[in-house]
This record gives C-alpha cells, structure tokens and sequence, in this order.
C-alpha cells in the first residue's frame, strides 16, 4: 500500500521507528509506538499506552489536532465491511464518557481488518 492507496481512502501502514521520532514531543516516557496506519492525511498511531488519532486540517496539512484515547477508555468497537453496492467500510470505536462513536471511513476493506485486529490487541 502506498502513495496511491492513501489518497484512494484506503489506509497504508506507516513506520512506526520514524513516527517515534517526529512525535518524540508527545509521547510519555517509556512509551513506543507499535502500529500506525495514515488514511489519506490522518492517522491512527497505536502506542503501548494509548490511542493517538491525528487529525490533519487545512489546506497544508500543519495544523494538527491530536486525540489522546487511552486504551481503558474503549468501551467497544465495531466494523462495517463493504457490501455490493456499498463500497466503503467503516470503524466505530465507543469511548467512555462520548454518545458517539469515533468514526472512520475506509474505500475498500482490506486495511480495516488490520486496523480492528490491532484495537482488539490493545483494547481488550
């Protein structure tokens, strides 16, 4: 997955030794980085210790909003694969204390699997 899956909407996998390295400012001490996936310009970075959505606005993509979800919080999550004439998957994580779920919308469901096996690894 590259370049062009990125753009597409499908999640590419990101390194995740240069991801330490760029978000070295925000990461806890003894915290690493473990699975990250970028899906066109956000990514959702799972640590040792949480969840880190990346919300990436505006034209340039520099300002960023950073949605720390610590893995106790997660209450429960779903995945909705593509059908015949749906052609998008989607993933819903339930956080204690919000009415609605986190959602995140994917063009294929290939990288969505590997996106909920990784929550089901730290979340459970």
């Amino acid at each position: 997955m590259g370049l062009l899956d990125g753009l597409l909407g499908n999640a590419s996998e990101k390194d995740a030794q240069e991801l330490q390295q760029q978000l070295n400012r925000i990461l806890a001490s003894g915290e690493r980085i473990e699975h990250a996936y970028a899906i066109i310009r956000d990514q959702l970075i799972f640590t040792n210790k949480r969840l880190i959505l990346v919300d990436k606005q505006g034209m340039t993509g520099k300002k960023q909003e950073f949605l720390s979800v610590p893995y106790r919080s997660i209450e429960r999550f779903s995945m909705e694969t593509v059908g015949h004439f749906d052609l998008e998957s989607e993933l819903h994580i339930w956080v204690r204390g919000q009415a609605d779920p986190i959602r995140k919308t994917f063009r294929n469901d290939k990288s969505v699997y590997d996106i909920y096996r990784a929550l089901a690894e730290h979340a459970l």
